[in-house]
């Protein structure tokens, strides 16, 4: 969710309108999450999400289905609907005010079945949907003009005000998610009361206000797990429940924008650092355990038990654009890249209607799924818990304004992609085949009559870029000076593939790599090779040499090399012989790894044991 900050936000980077326009690759997924939008109606509806507030509003009769939370997934697809522009949305609209009650409250599972609201609010997802809500309403005011959910969000949000705070109740919801839908409420509506709440949720969390009361030895009794064991301007890392605790990071760096906080955010700098160095899989993902849907220890990051839920992607996507536009860090930028290609976009099929909950870095052949949410399924239509699918529209109806910033002086292209680009009176048109080809042209088509600086991101992989034939290093390369229309700028990117391998205390994956090539990472999945995937092992030696393949897997380029298949063994364990390993030579195809479980469900790696 994009939301323009105040202008007094604390904050070196500023959000362009969300007028900019974009082609290339990301159009063509752009297209199918288009197409993808009426069959998440479809699915809602007969989910039973949109039903529950029907019920509430009184349109119809019956029992509430699911939990509390399933308001939130009607509000994220509400979101995508809006950004996209798709007129679904507001048929929505006159069920969730008939649904809301007369003192602003709503939530249509709690007021359908009578129970009492905000008493088991570490579990009941209250003011997570409410979050999701406010988030749903601003985009619709300002992608389509409507205010007429705006109006349900500032009814709520201001029974939301009269009822928590330090000098009333002092719980906290289970599920951060409420902090970025008030303070984006706020720089909607200017009231400052929704920021001074959102203050208050994010300083009260860490004294066990939000963790499930009584003794229960499960993580339903850890505050970890609810990111409420450590205050926010103490935590050095992040823990527990994945979603959650970036969610809460996302909302508290919110809280330090619009505040000004300098101490907050340095302190969620601080953990977002940690979490990179420490706690982040190859592809931008986070989450190691599927017990508790939890971070795991430093290091810990298990290819085959990654957990990597699509949600947590997106809430670190968020998380980490908060962070560019406070600092105007490129590693940001280049979180966002990562994340967006590696850890958001394999959540979703090519056709733009399957999704994943889970994100494995390794399927096993012949693996079985045990849950309903278990990749080993392969992307599936929709989930009992239904969160990922509606959460990775909106991410894709939003994709542009991730694009670049900029004021009247200045355009800063964060993220590659054929468009049109406007800050001020500058605009420029980009033309790239970007992330298959690594040249990209900025060619001006207004300019003002002053001196304008165009900042342009060099990836930290990108050893040898050029602007205009000019070596240009990693960071952001600036071009100032009096711009044309029909000026142009040609930025080169190398996009030779390379190899990447684990520190030294990641231990599940020592001994392996995984390649890589321009911001993509890539995978081995066994239609493309000539033994097993298990029994693959890469010669770190050995070329890798790049294939366009414009009509597998909706065009993409393939690595090729060699390596070695080792013949299976009996049991899990053989005496050591000194010996270096032993095989039969075979080559090595390797594809995009967002693209993998396209073609049914294979076995896939991205580590790859070395020869």
């Amino acid at each position: 969710m994009i939301a323009p900050v105040m202008p007094s936000a604390a904050v070196v980077l500023r959000p362009l309108p969300d007028n900019q326009v974009m082609g290339g690759f990301w159009h063509r997924r752009m297209v199918a999450n288009r197409a993808a939008i009426p069959v998440g109606h479809e699915r809602l509806v007969a989910a039973g999400n949109i039903r529950n507030l029907r019920i509430a509003a009184g349109q119809e009769t019956g029992a509430a289905e699911g939990g509390s939370f399933r308001d939130s997934d009607v509000y994220k697809w509400l979101e995508a609907a809006a950004w996209d522009g798709s007129p679904l949305g507001q048929a929505l609209g006159g069920t969730i005010v008939a649904a809301q009650r007369d003192d602003g409250y709503l939530n249509s599972a709690i007021q359908v079945r009578g129970e009492k609201r905000y008493e088991r609010l570490w579990m009941s997802h209250e003011l997570y949907c409410a979050g999701h809500l406010f988030q749903a309403a601003v985009a619709a005011a300002r992608a389509t003009g409507d205010t007429e959910l705006l109006t349900v969000a500032t009814r709520f949000a201001d029974q939301l005000v009269a009822t928590f705070g330090p000098d009333r109740r002092r719980d906290l919801d289970g599920h951060p998610a409420v902090e970025m839908g008030l303070v984006e409420l706020y720089r909607q509506t200017g009231e400052p009361s929704y920021l001074e709440l959102a203050r208050y949720f994010v300083d009260a969390r860490g004294h066990g206000r939000a963790t499930k009361p009584g003794f229960d030895p499960s993580h339903y009794g850890n505050p970890a797990h609810y990111a409420d064991r450590v205050p926010v301007r103490q935590a050095t890392t992040v823990e527990g429940h994945a979603v959650r605790a970036v969610y809460f990071a996302a909302g508290a760096t919110d809280v330090a924008i619009e505040t000004g906080d300098a101490e907050l955010l340095a302190a969620v700098r601080g953990q977002y650092d940690a979490m990179r160095r420490q706690k982040q899989h190859v592809n931008g993902a986070v989450g190691s355990r599927w017990d508790g849907e939890a971070f795991g220890d430093v290091y810990e990051l298990p290819p085959d038990r990654a957990y990597a839920e699509t949600c947590a992607a997106i809430g670190t996507l968020h998380w980490a654009w908060r962070l560019l536009l406070a600092t105007g860090d490129p590693q940001y930028a280049e979180q966002i890249e990562l994340i967006l290609y590696n850890a958001v976009l394999p959540g979703v099929s090519l056709s733009g209607a399957e999704y994943f909950y889970v994100n494995t870095l390794h399927r096993r052949t012949d693996a079985r799924g045990d849950l309903q949410r278990s990749p080993a399924h392969g992307r599936r239509p929709w989930f009992n818990c239904a969160c990922c699918p509606p959460n990775v529209m909106r991410t894709l109806a939003s994709l542009p304004a991730y694009l670049a910033t900029g004021s009247e002086d200045a355009l800063q292209i964060h993220q590659y992609a054929t468009g049109k680009l406007r800050s001020g009176t500058f605009a420029v048109d980009v033309e790239t085949d970007y992330p298959w080809n690594g040249r990209i042209t900025i060619t001006v088509t207004d300019a003002p009559d002053h001196e304008v600086e165009l900042a342009l991101r060099i990836p930290e992989w990108a050893t040898g870029a050029a602007i205009d034939g000019h070596p240009a290093a990693p960071g952001y390369a600036k071009v100032s000076r009096l711009f044309q229309a029909g000026d142009a700028v040609v930025l080169d990117l190398p996009m030779s593939p390379r190899l990447v391998v684990s520190g030294a205390n990641a231990d599940a994956t020592r001994g392996c790599v995984a390649v890589a090539r321009g911001p993509l990472v890539y995978a081995a999945e066994q239609p493309d090779q000539a033994a097993t995937v298990e029994d693959l092992r890469i010669d770190p030696t050995a070329n890798l040499d790049a294939q366009d393949r414009p009509n597998l897997l909706d065009g993409v380029t393939t690595l090729h090399t060699t390596g070695l298949a080792v013949s299976a063994q009996d049991s899990p364990y053989v005496p050591y012989d000194g010996r270096s390993t032993e095989g039969k030579p075979v080559p090595i195809t390797l594809i995009p790894y967002y693209t993998w479980a396209n073609r049914g469900q294979h076995a896939m790696r991205v580590w790859i044991p070395a020869v």
